[in-house]
C-alpha cells in the first residue's frame, strides 16, 4: 500500500541511517490480540521507547510486558523505492485489511486501520469523549500548561 508522501518525509527525517537513494526504515508494532490497528514508529521514536523500557527494572512486570509489546510484537521494515509499505499477510489479517487502509498521523508515529474499524471504534470513542467535555469546550484548552505550549 502506498503511504502518504508527508509520512515518508517524516520517516526519512527520523531515520538516522537514511540518505538519498536508500529506503527509509521504520518499525511496525502490531501488539497483542486487543490491538486492532498497526502503529508505525520512526526509528527515532522506537529508539526513544526502547530507551525508556531499558530504564525500567530488569525482571519487572512492566518491563517484560513492554518488551513483549514493543520488541516481540513488532516488525522492522522499510518503505520501498516506490513509496509503498508492504504488509505481511499476518498483519493484514490481524486488523482485517482488505482493499483499503486508513492512515492517521500521531506525531512521530502513524497508525494504519481498516477504514470501517476506525470509523466505528476510534472516531466514535473520540466523539464520545468530546461530548463529555461540553458543547462550548475548545479542545485546544487541553494544551494549556503543557511545557513548550
Amino acid at each position: 500500500m502506498s503511504i502518504p508522501a508527508l509520512f515518508r518525509r517524516v520517516i526519512e527525517a527520523c531515520d538516522p541511517n537514511w540518505e538519498t537513494g536508500k529506503n527509509p526504515e521504520l518499525v511496525i508494532v502490531y501488539g497483542g490480540a486487543s490491538r486492532n490497528y498497526l502503529e508505525c514508529y520512526t526509528i527515532e521514536a522506537i529508539e526513544e521507547v526502547d530507551a525508556k523500557i531499558a530504564r525500567l527494572p530488569r525482571g519487572s512486570d512492566h518491563r517484560r510486558a513492554l518488551e513483549i509489546l514493543f520488541n516481540g510484537q513488532s516488525l522492522p521494515t522499510a518503505v520501498d523505492e516506490t513509496g509503498r509499505l508492504v504488509l505481511p499477510q499476518k498483519l493484514r489479517q490481524k486488523i482485517g485489511l482488505e482493499d483499503e487502509a486508513f492512515f492517521i498521523a500521531t506525531g512521530d508515529t502513524f497508525q494504519i486501520w481498516k477504514p470501517e474499524t476506525y470509523e466505528i471504534e476510534e472516531r466514535a470513542r473520540t466523539e464520545a469523549w468530546l461530548a463529555k467535555q461540553g458543547d462550548n469546550v475548545d479542545p485546544l484548552i487541553f494544551l494549556d500548561g503543557i511545557e513548550g505550549g
